[in-house]
């Protein structure tokens, strides 16, 4: 009987103990005058097929539509530039946007990330809308 390679339980091991140290990444007390929070980031791609295919105008009605309805307290968007392996294994790199939101607690608001998400999806034909979050501490 051949016995399994023990790298990849290690593995198992390593990804399970990072995800759940995840929430744990922020200070255990926040400095005066903060409270727990998180950084979201959205990172929108803008080509359609390999050519740019959103808009500057676009993605404003997006935003105006989409995003600041669910999120009204504000956000911060910024140009970037994307890259990202296809299925086929080539390098694809495109003009994006990153969207930043400061969200207060360590939970909610993730049902409107996702829809969001699958908003701009489907009015882009996008296959997918990246999104990071980062336990942080807020102050405002």
């Amino acid at each position: 009987m051949r016995h399994a390679s023990p790298v990849p339980i290690f593995l198992g091991v390593a990804m399970a103990t990072a995800l759940t140290s995840c929430a744990t990444l922020a200070p255990a007390r926040c400095p005066a005058g903060q409270s727990p929070g998180r950084q979201v980031e959205l990172l929108f791609g803008r080509n359609i097929g390999d050519k740019l295919g959103v808009s500057d105008n676009d993605f404003r009605q997006f935003l105006d539509a989409e995003l600041t309805p669910r999120f009204p307290d504000g956000l911060t968007v910024l140009d970037a530039a994307g890259q990202w392996r296809s299925p086929t294994g080539q390098a694809v790199r495109e003009p994006s946007k990153l969207v930043i939101l400061a969200l207060p607690g360590r939970a909610g608001g993730e049902a409107k990330i996702d829809a969001a998400r699958a908003a701009y999806n489907q009015r882009f034909a996008q296959e997918a809308v990246l999104v990071i979050t980062h336990p942080v501490c807020l102050g405002f």
